[in-house]
């Protein structure tokens, strides 16, 4: 096919798809692409919309690209998903989910060494939304197990890869509520070692089902 059919068999897939498309995935489908042809086309048919002034872009998220609704009409989005956006993560899932993110992979008892509370609630809940999984087991006496953060972590904060999160420095001065709580917790995180750090060894990962008491809790 040539760059035209292409890029149309393109826009179909991302328009279809409904997580962020990936260039293995779409080579799967489409056989004979290159990254840089895929790159190329997505910029063409951006460009496309933006010089059309439609109300929608590609952006980068989760390791693929996505259609995405401008920032100029989230105030009208907002308003149809008013209920939607009112099951926000509380600020326990918050602080969970940022100190997983930030040490991963990290077992329960390090998140609760820095939360200071016991954390297996908030952790089964994380895990049944699908923002945090089991990554593997430490080399520590009992081979605990260690969390991550998903896929659907990094596009639930529209991230393209971890390594977009911002600095812990960036964040403080940035938060609501009660800032200097927040700014402590993110310290803190910053501050711990991680799990391999602490262990001397390194992390053996593999897959198989979660043995530890966690039990869904309030988010």
């Amino acid at each position: 096919m040539n760059s035209e059919e292409r890029q149309s068999v393109i826009e179909a897939l991302i328009f279809a798809c409904d997580v962020p498309l990936t260039f293995s995935r779409l080579k799967e489908i489409i056989g004979d692409i290159t990254p840089e042809q895929f790159a190329a086309d997505v910029k063409v048919l951006d460009n496309i919309y933006r010089e059309s002034s439609r109300a929608f872009e590609i952006i980068e998220v989760g390791g693929g690209v996505q259609l995405s609704s401008r920032p100029e009409f989230a105030v009208w989005i907002r308003r149809m998903l008013a209920e939607r956006l009112r099951s926000r993560l509380s600020r326990p899932a918050l602080e969970t989910l940022a100190i997983t993110a930030y040490r991963q992979p990290i077992t329960r008892s390090e998140i609760e060494l820095i939360r200071g509370v016991d954390s297996g609630g908030v952790l089964g809940t994380l895990m049944e939304r699908g923002l945090v999984t089991v990554s593997g087991r430490a080399t520590t006496p009992g081979r605990p197990l260690l969390y991550a953060t998903t896929q659907d972590f990094l596009r639930y904060f529209g991230l393209n890869e971890i390594e977009d999160l911002p600095k812990i420095r960036e964040l403080q001065g940035l938060v609501e509520g009660d800032p200097h709580q927040v700014n402590m917790t993110f310290n803190k995180v910053a501050e711990q070692p991680s799990s391999e750090d602490k262990s001397g060894s390194p992390v053996v990962h593999e897959s198989g089902a979660v043995e530890e008491d966690i039990q869904p809790g309030a988010v």
